[in-house]
């Protein structure tokens, strides 16, 4: 995608303010080592070591010292000196001598000078002068530890982060929505609500779902099966785990290794297993389960599996990004001729789940393509990733697909469609892919008969049609603030008796309710009506019945529900017929 000059402008402020960062931290502790201090999406950040633990209370200190610093407007100036001179400069300074000695000898080293007393090893580059930066909005809003380069083996500094935006406004905006962003954080309503929960003894990665977020997933799954079999996708059900002899036929053990779960050792176990992390090595089991002809094509195989990868440990994130998950996966085998027609159909089916889920207003696409100046990553020749990124580039733009080219986001088989959602904080993630793959076909040795007698291979499309279901719980969380659409939440109604009189007429609307299949409870708890109402509004439920002596004596009910009117004396009969007709409808 291309770069906007704006944004260029504003990574080199940012950048730049890294610098005033550092220097009036060296103003305030001269004993700290500065390491680096890159710009990020939101602002930017600086690794420092330093004796004591920076405080909250230090914050506002740190940023009236970088507004003296601002208010001076001294000029940035580049120097170059040799990598001699820089080691001089530099002695006391572990880390940076670490970077220094780690270029090419001869090269020549680039410094910042802000004014005359401070400068850092950078390349740049920077604004001019401090004057350009001083109406920007910045605000230092956490320390956290992080290791020198990434690496547990390395000292621990403490990494200072600071928003920081083009003018002051920009950044009271940004500090809003993200406080509007944390209120639907899904790792924090999901908590709440009770969809789920993490134990710090069973691992990271690795959530329970409670009763309601199960149901939820459910309530998906049965969606998501029925529509795909009435699509013409055929259910399978594979083993979760497998030798690694199948992994080292398909290149995930070669290329994706290091992302799985292995079982025993190669150098001391006969047989090693893993957990699998796709279905696709598995399912083309049932492929290669008799000989196929062109009259069997195309061949739709659909799983809901669960998958195992071994995601870093700071990639955890809630339900967005776990180590064991459940996905709506399927395979394609089909023909050239089918492969345009068999492309559009699972794109069509992946909008429609968005659509109906609410999501796709949200979704952005990406054309994930290999890199070629990096092959040890892939498998397959410059030609056939020609061939299947060509073909792929030709059915989406004859579908009018808005995507954007991802580099080096291929899958290590073939190229792929990838669907993205955003979380509230502005993180993207992947949701759904749809790959075109003419590689593994080959590698396990499926084969149709056509029409002229020569056996083929298949092509492949590997796709999901909702994606991992965790990861969209999570992003349904968010989206509609834990306040779900009727058809999907947990607890779609719940009757509440005014009085211990009333209880026995709650219960047989609860019965009747849960009779036609709708998740109904009930309270009827000897307490305050206003409490049982204010209890049931922060699940945020759809429905609440609310029952006293003038509905028990005239057979009616009282109904308070969200974006709903509240009503009294409703006749029962009429409230189901609105509720079956906004669950057939899937309304949002």
């Amino acid at each position: 995608m291309e770069i906007k000059k704006e944004d260029c402008e504003l990574e080199k402020s940012r950048h730049s303010m890294a610098h005033i960062l550092a220097k009036a931290i060296m103003s305030l502790y001269p004993d700290t080592k500065l390491t680096i201090g890159p710009a990020i999406d939101d602002g930017f950040y600086y690794d420092v070591d330093l004796a004591h633990s920076i405080s909250p209370e230090e914050y506002s200190v740190i940023e009236k010292k970088m507004k003296e610093i601002l208010n001076k407007g001294e000029n940035f100036e580049r120097k170059v000196v040799s990598k001699e001179e820089a080691l001089k400069l530099f002695a006391d300074n572990p880390f940076k001598t670490e970077i220094i000695n780690e270029l090419p000898e001869g090269e020549e080293v680039s410094l910042y000078y802000t004014g005359d007393d401070f400068f850092d090893l950078c390349r740049g580059p920077h604004v001019e002068s401090a004057r350009q930066l001083q109406n920007m909005g910045y605000k230092i809003h956490s320390v956290n530890g992080a290791y020198w380069r990434g690496s547990e083996n390395n000292k621990m500094l403490q990494r200072i982060y600071c928003y920081c935006f083009k003018t002051k406004k920009d950044l009271t905006d940004y500090v809003t929505m993200l406080e509007e962003a944390r209120k639907r954080d899904h790792n924090k309503l999901g908590r709440e609500l009770e969809i789920f929960t993490t134990v710090d003894y069973i691992g990271q990665g690795l959530p329970i779902l409670l009763p309601r977020g199960t149901q939820i997933i459910q309530t998906l799954q049965r969606f998501v099966e029925d529509e795909e079999a009435k699509r013409g996708w055929m259910r399978t059900k594979t083993p979760l785990m497998a030798k690694s002899d199948l992994y080292k036929i398909s290149g995930h053990w070669d290329h994706y290794k290091d992302g799985m779960f292995v079982l025993g050792d190669e150098n001391k176990d006969k047989e090693v297993f893993a957990l699998r992390p796709m279905t696709c090595p598995f399912q083309y089991q049932a492929y290669l389960n008799k000989a196929r002809s062109y009259k069997d094509l195309p061949l739709r195989y659909g799983e809901t599996s669960t998958l195992f990868r071994n995601e870093a440990s700071g990639e955890m994130h809630g339900l967005i990004r776990v180590r064991q998950f459940t996905i709506s996966e399927g395979h394609l085998m089909c023909t050239p001729e089918q492969l345009a027609d068999e492309f559009k159909n699972c794109l069509e089916l992946a909008t429609f789940m968005l659509k109906t889920l609410g999501l796709y207003e949200d979704a952005s696409f990406r054309f994930s393509q290999w890199d070629e100046n990096d092959r040890e990553k892939y498998i397959g020749t410059k030609e056939q990733w020609d061939e299947a990124q060509g073909s792929m580039e030709k059915i989406l733009n004859d579908l009018n697909v808005p995507y954007y080219v991802g580099i080096g986001e291929a899958a290590f088989y073939g190229p792929k469609l990838d669907i993205q959602i955003k979380n509230v904080f502005g993180k993207e993630d992947t949701l759904i892919t749809i790959q075109i793959d003419q590689m593994l076909a080959e590698k396990f040795g499926m084969e149709y008969t056509d029409k002229d007698g020569v056996k083929k291979n298949p092509y492949i499309i590997h796709r999901t049609s909702i994606g991992c279901y965790e990861r969209t719980l999570a992003y349904l969380i968010e989206k509609y603030a834990g306040a779900f659409p009727l058809w999907l939440a947990p607890e779609q109604i719940r009757v509440l008796s005014l009085t211990e009189r009333n209880n026995d007429y709650a219960h047989s609307i609860k019965e009747k309710l849960a009779d036609l299949g709708f998740r109904v409870e009930e309270d009827l708890r000897n307490e305050k009506i206003g409490y049982k109402i204010r209890e049931a509004m922060s699940m945020k439920l759809p429905y609440l019945i609310i029952v006293g002596d003038e509905e028990q004596s005239n057979n009616t009910i009282s109904i308070r529900g969200r974006g709903f009117e509240n009503k009294t004396g409703l006749n029962l009969s009429d409230f189901i017929e609105r509720l079956e007709n906004e669950v057939k409808t899937k309304k949002i």
